[in-house]
């Protein structure tokens, strides 16, 4: 907390005396103690568990015009014309984890993984001495269950000096402080992470027994009690006007930080205005990150090419003199579309600018044109597919040019690429080089052709040892054995991701022929799944070809677990849930309804057939009366399962 209340030299000598009173007994050594911070013995691999309440993305104010926006359909939402309390922060830029704490004892932590599940770094996390492995007692007395979310990084001025003792030591270096934090987060041996100036800020619950907030400042105010350090320049605003005064004065202060941060962070204070607003399937609507302008830098187009992407849109890419962008070294940037390079009239030779949209995507910002060549041609998207030599064409009203060649090298390699990637059929050792000998040597000519491959196909391909041709063969083989949902997102229908395949997967049952049959209005009808979403997914079963792929994927020997429904009782019927049950978890609650049919929802509507209140409830149960919803308490909720 930067507050000590001893000198250094006084905690090292009490540290070597509890190390001497631990020799002596080793059978009093608890996995808290202070001496338990320099790791454990390497592990095979890392385990995966599931957070208690998923870790949601934020969405994203590009500028004040978005962050007004924002703040205005808060104020719809909560159908109130006051000014609205924030909580404000930085945004850093490291890495998000969660740590899980019982009866004030640090249990295990685990990193945000794809919001659902993370990985389990336990053994990493206590080698960070900024986090409490027990908390403080003192002011506060903890709950049974505590979940806090923070973000873990490096300091700039470590991060340098960690760079340059690696370099002297002939070691790579790393290209900024976030991938060295994320990085010696995912080391095997924690002995490694334990050498690492790895810190922490901590910022937000995840799941709490024992202890309920009204606001969010208070549970930051509680974090500090515990023992938790939380970030100095987190501030209440009261209005729009702090909202973007704070976000401008942190952008112009970004570079003096002791940290790296691409952004701020918005908050609503009040919890019960939170659970008013709810979730989307991906954020939260109380909350947004306030994006800072990309740094920029010159560089110099040195040539213009189209890339040809697994759907057949054609992308023009400008290959750039080698440049480095908030501290990643970029050669290539997109130009998006041929409207793109129109207006910003982009031409080889150009000198531009050069950021990461984002923080992230590089891409061409403008032409600095007094330093134009002066041969320097207007570029045009070629009109055949560089790849297969067929016509390229732009639909009326789409900003996008397509190979409309299914058969196109380039789609293939993609197409399989998606396929084998890890959202999808994830088979270990099959990377893109592999794909790209396969198609090129005419092996393979689309993703059911993988399950066809012999030891013998493989034996005979470059770099491709006896030992390595089989152990691709024994991952194709593992990755028969699937979930429909990963299944359906390898298939690459577009606009069809990861977490819609899921919903996919509950509504069809894991039956792939349902999912076949389904109509535009069936698809409409699932929550999540609009007009564009449908009408992509019918028009990839009308086509036999796809058909055939997929039926060939399970000719070959391809299966994936029925997801076992108990009963359809809970069918067309939406749950929602507030407050704390006490004999069974919110997640097992939730499954139980799917499990019978039904849908769980994170917010009151007029669709809302039961809410199940648990101890503690908020805001929706007052919601949930005002509609005339049906109100159960957690005991009729667990005899509806009985029945």
């Amino acid at each position: 907390l930067d507050n000590p209340i001893i000198s250094d030299y006084e905690y090292d000598d009490l540290l070597r005396n509890l190390q001497d009173l631990e020799k002596k007994n080793p059978d009093l050594i608890t996995s808290n103690s202070p001496t338990q911070r320099v790791g454990a013995k390497p592990l095979d691999a890392f385990d995966s568990i599931e957070h208690s309440i998923p870790m949601l993305s934020l969405e994203n104010a590009m500028d004040a015009d978005e962050l007004i926006a924002y703040y205005d359909r808060t104020k719809r939402g909560l159908k109130t014309n006051r000014d609205i309390e924030f909580v404000a922060e930085p945004k850093l830029d490291g890495i998000g984890v969660e740590l899980v704490y019982e009866n004030g004892l640090f249990n295990f932590g685990l990193t945000r993984g794809d919001g659902v599940k993370g990985e389990n770094i336990t053994q990493n996390l206590k080698t960070i001495n900024a986090i409490p492995l027990s908390l403080r007692t003192d002011k506060l007395s903890p709950p049974e269950l505590l979940e806090v979310r923070g973000e873990v990084f490096m300091e700039k001025d470590k991060f340098k000096i960690f760079n340059d003792d690696r370099s002297k030591n002939d070691m790579s270096i790393f290209a900024n402080p976030r991938n060295a934090a994320a990085g010696s987060l995912r080391q095997l041996d924690s002995t490694v992470t334990a050498e690492r100036p790895l810190s922490i800020y901590c910022y937000e619950p995840g799941k709490i027994n024992g202890k309920r907030f009204t606001k969010h400042s208070e549970f930051l105010s509680a974090l500090k009690d515990w023992g938790f350090p939380v970030n100095r320049e987190i501030k209440l605003v009261k209005n729009i006007d702090d909202i973007i005064s704070y976000h401008k004065n942190l952008e112009e202060r970004r570079h003096s930080l002791p940290y790296e941060i691409d952004g701020t962070v918005f908050k609503v204070n009040g919890i019960v205005e939170r659970e008013i607003l709810g979730l989307r399937s991906r954020s939260p609507r109380w909350a947004i990150a306030g994006k800072f302008k990309a740094e920029q830098v010159t560089s110099k187009i040195l040539d213009i090419v189209a890339s040809i992407g697994r759907t057949g849109a054609v992308t023009p890419v400008a290959k750039l003199n080698p440049v480095n962008v908030s501290g990643v070294v970029v050669t290539n940037a997109t130009l998006h579309n041929q409207d793109e390079i129109d207006r910003k009239d982009v031409r080889i030779g150009d000198t531009v600018l050069v950021q990461r949209a984002g923080d992230v995507i590089p891409e061409v910002v403008k032409v600095i044109k007094n330093k134009r060549p002066h041969d320097a041609a207007k570029y045009l998207l070629p009109s055949a597919c560089p790849i297969c030599n067929k016509e390229v064409l732009r639909p009326t009203g789409e900003s996008v040019a397509r190979c409309n060649n299914l058969s196109c090298p380039a789609q293939i390699k993609g197409r399989i690429k998606h396929f084998i990637s890890k959202g999808g059929l994830d088979i270990e050792g099959f990377g893109d080089k592999l794909v790209d000998q396969l198609v090129d040597k005419n092996l393979i000519k689309s993703f059911d052709d993988i399950f066809k491959l012999s030891f013998t196909d493989l034996e005979k391909l470059d770099r491709m040892a006896e030992k390595s041709a089989q152990n691709v063969i024994d991952a194709i083989n593992s990755s028969k054995k699937t979930t429909f949902s990963k299944f359906v997102y390898a298939l690459g229908i577009r606009n069809v991701g990861a977490h819609l395949s899921k919903v996919l997967e509950e509504k069809f049952e894991s039956s792939i022929l349902e999912f076949q049959k389904a109509t535009i209005v069936q698809l409409e009808e699932i929550n999540e799944v609009g007009p564009i979403v449908a009408e992509a997914i019918v028009r990839f079963w009308s086509n036999p070809i796809n058909v055939n792929m997929v039926n060939n994927c399970f000719s070959n020997g391809l299966e994936f677990s029925q997801r076992k429904f108990q009963s359809k009782k809970f069918e067309n019927l939406s749950f929602v849930f507030t407050g704390t049950l006490k004999t069974i978890k919110r997640s097992e609650a939730k499954n139980h309804v799917e499990l019978n049919g039904g849908r769980v929802s994170s917010s009151v509507s007029g669709n809302t057939d039961y809410l199940v209140a648990g101890e503690s409830s908020g805001s929706k149960l007052k919601k949930a009366a005002d509609l005339n919803i049906k109100i159960i308490d957690e005991l009729q909720f667990l005899e509806m399962i009985d029945k």
